[in-house]
């Protein structure tokens, strides 16, 4: 009895168990492919209006409204957060271009986007444009890889909140509401409650 039950909960183990994903991370293809085409729920970092996933070995360093800057391994990471595009739904315009080293469109259901890369020196300057965001890195060619799949995982796990969003783009989202007070001008002595009660 005692054996069924094991043999019964391996099968259900085996049946039910997670699926392991193996990223070939020598093709830049791949990497975007495999990547782009998983629908990531993991969140790690919140911003306003906005939340995504930082992979494990990528430093959050610092956020300046819709931009954030994240380093890795020596390479620093420019995230931009394109929300008005995200709120009106802007479709992105790119052409391949044969004359880079790298050059690709990216489309995976609503998502598009495209990857470019471009030769500099002994640099290579990564232009990741996806989920109405973009991420730049001048890398070596070694890290090249790796730059993709960090920013491969970061673009595709962004979520967006409509509803802040639109908060942010209305027009009185950041005027104050200030009304001009100075303790020093004197009231009239009928306004004062406090003296009145000091008289008593």
């Amino acid at each position: 009895m005692r054996r069924n039950i094991i043999i019964i909960g391996v099968i259900i183990l085996l049946l039910t168990g997670c699926t392991i994903v193996r990223i070939d991370t020598t093709s830049i293809d791949n990497i975007v492919k495999v990547i782009t085409s998983k629908e990531g729920s993991l969140y790690n970092h919140v911003g306003r209006g906005y939340k995504y996933y930082v992979p494990r070995g990528v430093t959050y360093i610092d956020s300046n409204g819709s931009n954030d800057k994240l380093y890795s391994n020596g390479v620093y990471y420019y995230l931009y957060l394109d929300e008005v595009s995200y709120y009106y739904k802007k479709a992105v315009n790119y052409k391949e271009n044969t004359s880079k080293f790298y050059s690709r469109k990216i489309e995976n259901g609503k998502k598009i986007g495209y990857l470019e890369i471009t030769k500099k020196k002994d640099l290579y300057l990564v232009e990741f444009v996806y989920n109405y965001a973009k991420i730049e890195a001048l890398v070596p060619e070694k890290k090249l890889n790796d730059t993709v799949l960090n920013s491969s995982y970061i673009l595709s796990t962004i979520k967006y909140n409509s509803n802040i969003i639109k908060l942010s783009l209305e027009e009185d989202f950041l005027k104050n509401k200030e009304e001009k007070y100075n303790v020093f001008t004197q009231k009239n002595k009928d306004e004062s409650s406090f003296l009145r009660y000091e008289e008593k």
